[in-house]
């Protein structure tokens, strides 16, 4: 087996490419990679490398690139590194794209349900589209620091290494995140980087176990607790003691510290709306000076809870989970990097 350097995945000893994050194992891998990235993600024809054909109708089981045999579901070539995003390259979640293990209930990158329903192939790459973007770096109040004007199919942002590279911002990974185009669009995928990649909700976001949320500079876990059952009586018909709120707590927001450990809890329940801010609310941090006076909502609708930017400074931002498509004029952090994302008129 061997380990990738950049996202960890196990691959077979004969993988030229990580399967799961799709980046060089070898030295001649680098090459091939190289010598494709200075042709714009076309044919690579540079000595001593194979070339690869664009993506055609594939044979079960084998790469729709560089027609190698290849286990169903990958994310990426083993061979030639290459995206499968073409038909029939295996079954993905429907809410974050993943390929999905076959017999699992549930995607293991965003923890949705998995049902035929729910269920469906990563699409194909539309090869006549228009792969021109640019990505903007602002500071903190929007202000234009740099430009980056990109064609290609795949961007790659890190500290050390990828197509966009910042190496003053310690809060980067080496390798931290990718661009690519695919027919829904422009996606962004976190690349197992250390402090993850997040987008700055613009409109009410639905929350799912397990999502992470920035406000100000807290980084807050949402987690479904589901419905406990009916206390039952005492023997000896003794009431107890506590609160009598009369819904039970089905859902919670976790305040994280930088190591990962749980610090405050607020536990929902339906019908019951948090208000969070640094002055006002019903969960306060008057310690966090990026956080404004009140910055976010987390409303109950029914047993589902919404999570809504309250006109602050800094917005809500949402950790990438998976594949996430991104619209005209959206803002991505990574590291302490505000890029936004512009289409050509």
């Amino acid at each position: 087996m061997s380990l990738c350097g950049y996202c960890g995945r196990a691959n077979d000893a004969s993988a030229q490419f990580c399967m799961d994050c799709g980046k060089p194992l070898t030295k001649a891998a680098s090459l091939e990679r190289a010598a494709r990235a200075a042709s714009g993600g076309q044919l690579a024809h540079a000595p001593g490398l194979r070339a690869t054909v664009g993506p055609s109708t594939p044979m079960p089981g084998t790469c729709p690139f560089c027609a190698a045999e290849i286990p169903q579901s990958l994310p990426f070539c083993p061979h030639c590194g290459r995206r499968l995003t073409a038909p029939d390259s295996g079954p993905a979640c429907a809410r974050c794209y993943t390929p999905l293990v076959p017999g699992t209930k549930f995607c293991a990158m965003c923890g949705a349900p998995v049902s035929p329903s729910t269920t469906t192939s990563r699409p194909a790459l539309d090869q006549g589209n228009d792969y021109r973007f640019t990505l903007i770096v602002e500071d903190d109040v929007g202000k234009e620091l740099q430009r980056f004007e990109r064609t290609n199919v795949d961007t790659t942002v890190g500290r050390g290494d990828g197509d966009l590279q910042f190496p003053d911002d310690p809060f980067l990974s080496p390798l931290h995140a990718r661009m690519s185009w695919e027919s829904r669009g422009l996606v962004i995928r976190d690349l197992g980087s250390r402090n993850g990649t997040w987008v700055i909700l613009q409109a009410p976001h639905r929350l799912v176990d397990g999502d992470l949320l920035l406000i100000g500079s807290q980084v807050i876990r949402f987690r479904r607790l589901g419905y406990p059952g009916p206390h039952p009586p005492d023997a000896d018909a003794t009431r107890r003691m506590g609160s009598l709120a009369p819904n039970a707590d089905i859902a919670s927001l976790t305040q994280l510290r930088s190591d990962g450990s749980a610090r405050d809890v607020i536990h929902l329940s339906p019908g019951r709306d948090v208000h969070i801010g640094r002055e006002r609310g019903d969960w306060i941090f008057p310690y966090d000076q990026s956080m404004s006076a009140q910055h976010a909502l987390v409303r109950s609708e029914d047993a589902d809870f919404v999570v809504l930017d309250q006109n602050s400074r800094n917005g809500v931002a949402l950790a990438v989970r998976g594949d996430v498509v991104l619209s005209n004029g959206a803002k991505v952090l990574t590291g302490d990097k505000i890029l936004r994302v512009e289409f050509p008129a």
